[in-house]
């Protein structure tokens, strides 16, 4: 795809995500990687249902500013996922409704946030480790993300919400919207009796869809 369809595919995607309250206000950030190694990443204080293509912030390949509006203030977020995971080529970085109260609860397994209720969930998003608190803007989250993101295509920032990436954009945000359904099943399902898929059900999954472990 050209920088000029992924920048209009961006858009796109933005106004999605935020017609139907994925993001709010100013909230969230999305990003891309471009075919010489820099990136695409929404502006800082941008609301997702109002990007302009050629507003867009680039960065080169070290992180660089180099044309577009000032980007996005998390944009260390996605550097540190990009950076651990060569395979990625979006970002998403929500503050959706069900995943940020996950993100609130106590008592979670952080090395795997939301347990494994569909097969949708294991396949687009796999384990979910939790990031421990780090005020807003502070970049010990991107290293935080960077250190899990190796064996994981998604992180739940505690008390934020979640950042989650893909091999494109359509499968980054489609992979936030599952994180985002799971989520509120989650919650729905708390203080019932809930039945999720077994070790067996699991491996069956990895393997015939080639998954991580």
């Amino acid at each position: 795809m050209s920088e000029s369809a992924l920048r209009e595919r961006m858009c796109d995607l933005g106004l999605s995500i935020f017609e139907r309250g994925l993001t709010a206000g100013s909230s969230g950030n999305l990003s891309a990687r471009l075919r010489d190694g820099g990136l695409l990443l929404t502006p800082t204080g941008s609301c997702l249902g109002e990007l302009d293509p050629a507003r867009l912030s680039r960065l080169d390949a070290a992180g660089k500013h180099v044309s577009g509006d000032p980007p996005s203030k998390e944009a260390f977020l996605h550097r540190g996922l990009y950076g651990a995971r060569p395979q990625a080529g979006a970002v998403v970085h929500l503050h959706s409704t069900h995943a940020v109260a996950v993100s609130c609860l106590r008592g979670l397994d952080a090395a795997d946030c939301i347990p494994p209720l569909t097969p949708y969930f294991v396949m687009k998003v796999g384990r979910l480790p939790l990031v421990p608190y780090l005020r807003p803007g502070d970049p010990a989250l991107g290293e935080a993300v960077g250190a899990l993101a190796a064996g994981h295509t998604a992180v739940l920032l505690a008390n934020h919400g979640p950042v989650v990436s893909g091999p494109d954009l359509e499968s980054a945000c489609y992979a936030a919207e599952e994180l985002e359904e799971t989520a509120r099943l989650f919650l729905l399902l708390r203080g019932h009796d809930f039945r999720p898929l077994d070790a067996a059900q699991l491996a069956a999954l990895r393997a015939a869809f080639q998954l991580d472990p």
